[in-house]
C-alpha cells in the first residue's frame, strides 16, 4: 500500500520575472497560447521536492534520485496542490511520486523519485569540459548547439544571502535548507542546468519539460558550486525542437549531482 507523506498547498511564483525567456511574460505567453505567465519548471519542482524531503529527509538530498516531467503550464498566481507518497520498499531502496495539481490544468508536473540503499555510482567530472562564459553569445539554432563541445559552465556561490533568496523565491519552509550547515536546495541544481544553456546562447523562449537528477552527495549553504555540461542529443516532435543537456554540478570541486536536462528551445507561435 502506498504510504502518504506531507502534502501542501503552494501559490506559485513566477520566479522570473524580468527573464530574457519570454514564456514567463504574461503578455508573450498569451501570445503562444498560454494563459498567462508560465512559471518556472524549476520553481514546480522546488514544490514537487517538499513532500520527499519532509518525509525522507536529508538521505533523499545525499542520494536520492528524480524525474520529473512537466505535462501542462502552471500560471502564475494559481494554488498548486502538492501530493506524494512512497510507493514501493525493497532490500535496494525505496521509490517515492509526488504531483502538482491545479484547478485549471489537473496534474501539471509528476517526478518520480528513489531513494537507493546504497552509495551512488560516482561521476567522471574529468570528462566534462570547463569553459568561461562567453563575451557574446550567439542566437540559438540547431547547428549551432550539434557543434559545441561544451557549454558555458556558470559559478555560483551558494551563500546565506542566495540561499534565503531563492527559498523565498520558491516559498520553501523546510529548516533543513536554513542556517551556516544548511544544504543546498535540490532544485538550485536545475537554475544552474538552465544557466549553462542560457549562458552559451541567446534564447529568446523555452520551455523546461524534463530532468532527470542524481544526487552524489549534497551541497551546503557557503559553497561554490560550478555547472560543467555539454549537449547529449538534439531532436525534433511535432514541429518543436528540442535539447537535452548532460550536466555535472559540483561543489568546491567535488561532484554533487548528476542531470540530464531537457528543453524546446523552439515552437511554433500559434500555442502550446
Amino acid at each position: 500500500m502506498p504510504e502518504p507523506l506531507p502534502a501542501c498547498r503552494v501559490l506559485a511564483r513566477n520566479t522570473a520575472v524580468g527573464s530574457e525567456n519570454r514564456i514567463h511574460d504574461p503578455d508573450e505567453a498569451r501570445r503562444r497560447g498560454f494563459r498567462g505567465a508560465v512559471v518556472p519548471g524549476v520553481a514546480v519542482y522546488a514544490y514537487l521536492t517538499r513532500p520527499l524531503v519532509a518525509g525522507l529527509g536529508e538521505a533523499w538530498l545525499r542520494r536520492g534520485t528524480a524525474h520529473v516531467r512537466f505535462r501542462r503550464p502552471v500560471i502564475e498566481d494559481e494554488e498548486v496542490t502538492i501530493t506524494g507518497a512512497i510507493t514501493a520498499r525493497a532490500p535496494d531502496g525505496l521509490t517515492a511520486e509526488a504531483s502538482a495539481h491545479t484547478a485549471a490544468e489537473g496534474e501539471c508536473a509528476r517526478l518520480v523519485a528513489t531513494l537507493p540503499a546504497g552509495t551512488p555510482a560516482p561521476v567522471n567530472a574529468a570528462l566534462y569540459v570547463e569553459r568561461p562564459l562567453p563575451d557574446e553569445r550567439p542566437p540559438v539554432s540547431r547547428d549551432r548547439l550539434a557543434a559545441l563541445d561544451a557549454l558555458a559552465s556558470p559559478r555560483v556561490r551558494y551563500d546565506g544571502e542566495q540561499a534565503e533568496a531563492w527559498l523565498d523565491a520558491v516559498g520553501d519552509p523546510l529548516p533543513l535548507y536554513r542556517g551556516a550547515s544548511g544544504w543546498v536546495h535540490p532544485a538550485f541544481y536545475l537554475v544552474q542546468a538552465n544557466r549553462a544553456l542560457d549562458r552559451t546562447v541567446r534564447l529568446d523562449f523555452w520551455v523546461h519539460v524534463e530532468s532527470r537528477v542524481r544526487h552524489l552527495g549534497g551541497a551546503r549553504v557557503g559553497q561554490e558550486l560550478l555547472t560543467r555540461g555539454r549537449i547529449r542529443s538534439l531532436f525534433e516532435r511535432k514541429e518543436r525542437e528540442f535539447v537535452e543537456l548532460d550536466l555535472v554540478v559540483l561543489a568546491d570541486g567535488t561532484p554533487v549531482a548528476h542531470v540530464l536536462h531537457t528543453a524546446i528551445y523552439r515552437m511554433p507561435e500559434s500555442g502550446k
